[in-house]
């Protein structure tokens, strides 16, 4: 017993060194550090975070801090089939009062549906499209399962990965943005409900 103790202490203790540097950005029990954008629901539920559409709008929950190089992670679980998404380097712009919030930046597409391009990114504000998921990375998502999601960005270079299957790795050769707000999405139009939890990051 003493012996599987020691061996599963000196594991935790191997580990450790991996974690250093990684910040919680959301704390299990409240919205602390964040900042609700536009008239969508955001609570704290069960320990995660869930939105939920209400106005048939816009909605984004954006961290009160700006970030430029860093790595992201998290873990989303789409509940319906409406779209979300992660934004990186990112600003609400205004406020349109038939869409909600406008918001300028990248973002990482969620969407809880098979092949519509999870972790592919997309430019608000700008190109649209710039990277999309190959056949075999569309092939990561898992549909009403938690997903990992991971996005390391550092000066033009952003890399995404799905439950630890890489989606994109690009090296932008015209950005547009370089620093800004973390935040997610709730895609307008309705029938949004994605749960998200574990979500920190680690400064480069």
């Amino acid at each position: 017993m003493f012996a599987a103790v020691l061996f599963l202490g000196l594991g935790a203790a191997a580990q450790a060194p991996r974690e250093s540097g990684w910040t919680a950005l959301f704390n299990g029990k409240d919205l602390s550090g964040w900042k609700k954008n536009g008239d969508e629901k955001w609570v704290v539920e069960q320990g995660t975070i869930l939105c939920e559409s209400t106005a048939n709008k816009y909605g984004y929950l954006t961290t009160e801090k700006t970030y430029r190089d860093f790595a992201l992670r998290l873990k989303f679980k789409g509940e319906a089939e409406g779209n979300s998404g992660v934004f990186i380097h990112s600003k609400i712009t205004g406020i349109d009062p038939q869409h909600g919030p406008d918001i300028e930046g990248m973002q990482v597409e969620v969407d809880p549906s098979p092949g519509k391009h999870t972790g592919g990114l997309y430019e608000s504000g700008g190109r649209g499209w710039v990277a999309q998921p190959t056949a075999e990375g569309e092939k990561a998502l898992k549909p009403g399962e938690w997903n990992e999601l991971e996005v390391s960005v550092h000066g033009a270079h952003i890399v995404t990965q799905l439950n630890g299957t890489k989606i994109v790795d690009l090296t932008d050769p015209a950005p547009k943005f370089t620093d800004g707000v973390v935040g997610l999405q709730i895609h307008t139009g309705g029938g949004v409900k994605v749960r998200w939890k574990d979500i920190s990051i680690k400064e480069q």
